[in-house]
């Protein structure tokens, strides 16, 4: 019998939809569900939990009471324990305090599901003694302490508890400051390293920053979106510093790490959540222009959440934009733009071919590609 550790932050991702950019502290978690943010952690806990039911019948999974992972080991019929008992309103001390229990017990691997905020209690709490290993839930994630998506994450532990003679490596935690976040301020801070099980094509890149000689590339860009921009559109301009520069190009105020709205070369609306989008759009037609985040290769599901699977269905395939400084794609060394908005079908069916724009009337033919 194998006892592994499950540990599950319940709210976190909760402020991605709804544009808070993240859930840390009670106040903006209390703004996220009263703009009616729902929690997503703990679905994404039971599809990576799925890939180790080949197992099942060898493991004891030592957890938490509530959406901490007793409901979603209930809901799939492993064995496991409470060990440390929560309420339903959760905070990093229960993260905090679950890992140090299961490190007493002697566990093999810690599975927890969050982001960068729960990597870090997971680091106070455990140091580098405990192999780990991260699903993906949060917002934006700068730790390469995670599984590239639940299910990668599940495949990931599930070679890692046969056997299969993976290597263990110790990655950054880095977390970023959520209140410099929200003023479009990026600030990150590395606390540390945990041990993982390490599979390079199951687990994610750490955030790259944008290099400033990318600066004329996306100047460029921006020229060549606006010179085609056509009246009685609606575009909605993702996050990130290239998508910035065709607000720069057009003297508007933006959002860097939101999403905005432009019609006719004027603001419609600036920092976008998910409501909001489908509110502009109802019956309009619109255009999303987006950029990956360097290092990772996310198109869709990183730090953008906002343009959720309702979204997308509106917008349509034909109606996506990829702007990216070429750099951004040689750095992928022929690896595809990934996709995950945690609806397979939407994945799927955006998959496939796109035109990138590199460069002004300059564009490649790159893959885009669901991550399951």
């Amino acid at each position: 019998m194998k006892t592994i550790g499950l540990i599950i932050n319940p709210v976190s991702g909760m402020g991605g939809k709804v544009g808070l950019k993240g859930t840390d502290g009670r106040e903006i978690l209390d703004k996220a569900i009263k703009l009616g943010a729902v929690k997503e952690a703990p679905s994404k806990a039971v599809k990576a939990l799925k890939k180790l039911e080949p197992i099942k019948e060898e493991l004891l999974i030592l957890t938490s009471s509530f959406d901490m992972g007793e409901n979603q080991c209930k809901l799939l019929g492993f064995d496991y324990e409470i060990i440390h008992k929560s309420t339903q309103e959760t905070n990093a001390l229960d993260t905090i305090n679950a890992a140090k229990l299961m490190e007493k017990r002697g566990v093999e691997l810690i599975i927890f599901v969050g982001g960068d905020g729960t990597a870090r209690n997971i680091y106070e709490a455990i140091n580098n003694r405990v192999v780990v290993l991260g699903i993906p839930a949060g917002v934006k994630i700068h730790s390469p302490v995670y599984g590239n998506t639940p299910e990668s994450a599940g495949e990931l532990a599930l070679l890692y508890l046969k056997g299969d003679n993976l290597n263990v490596k110790e990655e950054e935690v880095i977390d970023i400051d959520e209140e410099a976040f929200r003023n479009d301020i990026v600030r990150t801070q590395l606390f540390g390293y945990l041990k993982i099980p390490y599979k390079k094509e199951l687990l994610q890149n750490k955030k790259a920053p944008t290099p400033l000689i990318e600066e004329a590339s996306q100047k460029a860009i921006a020229l060549d979106i606006i010179d085609n921009m056509e009246e009685e559109i609606y575009y909605i301009i993702g996050p990130g510093t290239t998508t910035r520069a065709i607000m720069e190009t057009l003297n508007l105020p933006s959002t860097l790490l939101g999403v905005d709205i432009v019609k006719d070369k004027k603001v419609i609306k600036l920092d976008c959540n998910e409501e909001d989008i489908l509110n502009v759009l109802a019956d309009k037609k619109g255009r999303l222009i987006i950029t990956p985040t360097g290092g990772q290769g996310y198109l869709l599901g990183r730090g953008n959440q906002q343009i959720s699977p309702k979204v997308l269905k509106i917008i349509g395939k034909d109606n996506i934009l990829i702007i990216a400084p070429n750099s951004k794609i040689v750095d992928l060394r022929g690896n595809p733009l990934l996709i995950y908005t945690g609806d397979e079908t939407t994945d799927k069916k955006l998959a496939g071919y796109y035109r990138i724009k590199v460069g002004y009337k300059m564009d490649i033919i790159y893959k885009v590609s669901g991550v399951y």
